[in-house]
C-alpha cells in the first residue's frame, strides 16, 4: 500500500510539472531495504556544445543552450520519479553510500542496490566542508573565527582542495598569496597559523575516523527537486545573481567580464560582455591582484546586480573601478555610471523612487546614485581611529601601487581589527524606505535615513556581519559569517536574535548571505561550508535543510522567485574547486 501511494505521488508531482511520462527508480540497500533520503541526479552524457568561439566562451548576444541535470530524492519508500531520456545516465547519492551510476533504462527496470561505504577515509572524503573544519584546533575560538572570517570568503575551507596534508611552508606560501588576493588575516595570524594547521591536518589524516557525519538526508527532501544549469568553466567566478521581473536570471562572471541571461526553466541563455572603457586596465584598479590567476577577461568586475522597479534596467557594481553599469535588458546596451570618488563598488540595491544605494567596500561609504538627476551622492562612515582614517584617504595611492605589482597588501601589517579596512559590506532597504548596510570588519550594522542624510552606526554582539536582507515586517536579517549564525535585528526594539545553523556539526559552517520570501515568511542562507542551502520558517523558527548536487558548492548569493523557487551560483574562486570544475546556475524547488 505504502508503494503504491508513494508511487501515485510522484506521478501527480511530475504530471504537475508538465511530464509527459515518468519513469521510477527504486533504491534500496544491500539486504533490499527501501533507502530513502538518495539523491538521485539525471548526468548528461552528451551535453549540448555552445559556441565557444569567444576566448572559449559563448559568443556574445548569440543564444545558447545549457545541458541542465536535473536531481530528485527518493521518499520513505526508497522510490524517485524522473522523466525518461534516451542515452543520460544516473548518478545515486547518499551520506555513508558509495556513489553508484547506472544507466537509466537499467534504473528503471528493477530495485537498484547501494552499498555501504566502510572505509574510514572515503567515509570522511564524502563530508562537507564544515565537518572537517569542526576537527581543526587552531588556538583559540577567536583565532578560529578570524582563521574561517579571512580565509573561507573565496572558498571552501576543508574542502577536497584543501584538507590535504601541506608542510608549514607550504601554508605560509598560500596564506602569502591569499593576503595578496585580499585577505585580511592579521599578522599575528599569518607567522602561527601555517604550523598549527600542518599539525592539525596530520592528526586528521591519522585518524579519519574522527571526521564526523554530516546532516542526514531524509525522506522530507522527497518533495523537492535541483536543477543545475552549466555556465561558465573552471576560470569563471559567477559571483551575484539576480532574478528579474521578467522571469530570468542575471548571473554575474565577475573574473571573465560576461552578464548571462538565463531562462531558468528551460536553460536557454545569452551572454552579454561589459564593454571595457578607453584607458581601462586589465584587472582594473586591482591589476596586480589578478597577476599570477591563469585566465581572467575582467576590466570592470562584476559583482552585485539589482534591477529598477521604473523600466526594469539593471543596475550592476563593477568591483574593480570607480563606477557601476547598467544594462537595459531590452535593447541589450550597456551605459557606464562613472564616479570620481569611492573604490570597490559593492553590494546594491534600488529603492522605491528608483535611486541606486551601494557599498563602497574599499573608502569606507556608501553611495547613491540618482537616476533622474545622473547625480553621485557619497555618505563618508566614520574611521575608527587615526590610522584608518589614513588608510582610507590612501586608498587610491596604494591601488596604484598594487596595480604596479609592488605587494602592498604583504607589507602592510594587519592587526585583529583590521584597522585601515573596515569594509562596507551588504545592503538592503527597508520597507519604511531606510538604508541599512553592514560593516565587515567593525561588527556593526549601519543605518541612513534618506531623507535627512543621517548616518547611525550600531554596534553588533556577533562577529562578521555580512550580507543583510529585511523582511515584510521591516526587521533585519544578518548573515553572521564566522559564528555560523543568522541574526534578526529588530530595529523598533534594538534586539539582537540569534539562530544557529542545522548544521551537523554545529559551528563550522559560514552563512555568506541570505534572502527574504516576505510571501511566504522564509529566509533562505547559502551554507557555503556545507555544500546546502538552508531555509528559515521565521512563525515556526523550524529549518529545512537542502543538500547541493556537488561536492564543493560554494555559494554567495540567494534570489526568491514568486512561486517559491530559489536560485544561487557555484561561486568558489576558483571555480576549478567545485566537483566536476563546473559552476552552475541552481533552480531549488523545494516542495
Amino acid at each position: 500500500m505504502k508503494g503504491t501511494v508513494a508511487g501515485l505521488r510522484c506521478w501527480l508531482l511530475l504530471a504537475f510539472l508538465g511530464a509527459a511520462e515518468a519513469a521510477e527508480v527504486r533504491v534500496t540497500d544491500a539486504q533490499g531495504q527501501p533507502l530513502a533520503g538518495v539523491m538521485v541526479t539525471r548526468l548528461q552524457e552528451q551535453p549540448s556544445v555552445p559556441d565557444m568561439s569567444d576566448n572559449g566562451y559563448p559568443a556574445a548576444g548569440v543564444a545558447q543552450q545549457s545541458a541542465g541535470e536535473l536531481s530528485v530524492f527518493t521518499g520513505a519508500g526508497g522510490r524517485a520519479a524522473l522523466d525518461p531520456s534516451a542515452g543520460t545516465k544516473l548518478r545515486l547519492r547518499r551520506p555513508g553510500y558509495r556513489d553508484r551510476e547506472i544507466d537509466f533504462a537499467q534504473a528503471a527496470a528493477g530495485p537498484v542496490a547501494l552499498e555501504r561505504e566502510t572505509d574510514p577515509a572515503r567515509l570522511a572524503a564524502q563530508q562537507p566542508s564544515d565537518a572537517w573544519v569542526s576537527l581543526l584546533d587552531l588556538g583559540s575560538a577567536a583565532d578560529k573565527k578570524e582563521f574561517l572570517l579571512q580565509c573561507g570568503f573565496c572558498h571552501q575551507q576543508g574542502s577536497m582542495f584543501l584538507r590535504r596534508q601541506r608542510s608549514a611552508q607550504e601554508w605560509a606560501s598560500a596564506i602569502r598569496r591569499m593576503v595578496g588576493y585580499g585577505a585580511r588575516l592579521s599578522t599575528e595570524l599569518q607567522e602561527a597559523l601555517p604550523a598549527r594547521l600542518e599539525a592539525q591536518w596530520q592528526a586528521i589524516h591519522r585518524q579519519p575516523e574522527r571526521v564526523p557525519a554530516g546532516a542526514p538526508w531524509g525522506p522530507e527532501l522527497a518533495a523537492s527537486r535541483i536543477t543545475e544549469w552549466p555556465i561558465g568553466d573552471g576560470f569563471s567566478q559567477m559571483h551575484d545573481l539576480l532574478y528579474a521581473r521578467s522571469g530570468l536570471v542575471y548571473v554575474g562572471d565577475n573574473l571573465q567580464d560576461r552578464l548571462y541571461e538565463i531562462d531558468p526553466r528551460s536553460g536557454r541563455y545569452t551572454v552579454y560582455r561589459i564593454p571595457a572603457q578607453p584607458g581601462d586596465a586589465k584587472g582594473g584598479l586591482l591589476a596586480g591582484r589578478l597577476r599570477e590567476y591563469p585566465k581572467h577577461e575582467t576590466y570592470n568586475g562584476i559583482h552585485s546586480l539589482a534591477e529598477s522597479p521604473v523600466d526594469g534596467h539593471l543596475f550592476i557594481t563593477a568591483s574593480y573601478q570607480q563606477r557601476i553599469v547598467e544594462f537595459d535588458p531590452q535593447s541589450k546596451r550597456f551605459a557606464v555610471r562613472q564616479m570620481d570618488r569611492g573604490y570597490y563598488p559593492h553590494t546594491v540595491r534600488v529603492d522605491a523612487r528608483d535611486r541606486v544605494w551601494f557599498t563602497l567596500a574599499l573608502s569606507n561609504q556608501v553611495a547613491m546614485y540618482e537616476r533622474r538627476l545622473d547625480r553621485f551622492t557619497y555618505y563618508d562612515l566614520p574611521p575608527r581611529n587615526l590610522r584608518e582614517r589614513l588608510t582610507v584617504s590612501l586608498m587610491g595611492g596604494l591601488l596604484r601601487l598594487m596595480s604596479w605589482g609592488l605587494p602592498i597588501a604583504n607589507w602592510m601589517p594587519v592587526d585583529r581589527q583590521s584597522t585601515g579596512v573596515p569594509l562596507p559590506y551588504g545592503i538592503d532597504l527597508t520597507p519604511d524606505g531606510k538604508v541599512w548596510f553592514a560593516r565587515l570588519h567593525t561588527d556593526e550594522i549601519g543605518r541612513i535615513d534618506p531623507d535627512s542624510g543621517e548616518v547611525a552606526l550600531i554596534r553588533t554582539p556577533f562577529k562578521g556581519p555580512r550580507r543583510l536582507r529585511a523582511d515584510a515586517a521591516g526587521n533585519l536579517w544578518i548573515a553572521a559569517f564566522p559564528e555560523s549564525q543568522i541574526v534578526r535585528y529588530e530595529p523598533a526594539s534594538g534586539r539582537y536574535t540569534p539562530f544557529d545553523l542545522p548544521a551537523v556539526p554545529q559551528g563550522g559552517d559560514t552563512p555568506y548571505a541570505l534572502n527574504v520570501d516576505r510571501a511566504r515568511n522564509v529566509v533562505w542562507v547559502n551554507g557555503t561550508g556545507s555544500d546546502a542551502l538552508y531555509g528559515f520558517d521565521i512563525a515556526a523558527q523550524t529549518w529545512r535543510r537542502f543538500p547541493m548536487p556537488r561536492h564543493v558548492t560554494f555559494t554567495r548569493d540567494v534570489e526568491i522567485a514568486p512561486d517559491g523557487r530559489v536560485f544561487t551560483t557555484n561561486s568558489s574562486f576558483p571555480s576549478w574547486h567545485i566537483e566536476g570544475g563546473q559552476p552552475a546556475l541552481i533552480v531549488l524547488e523545494p516542495g
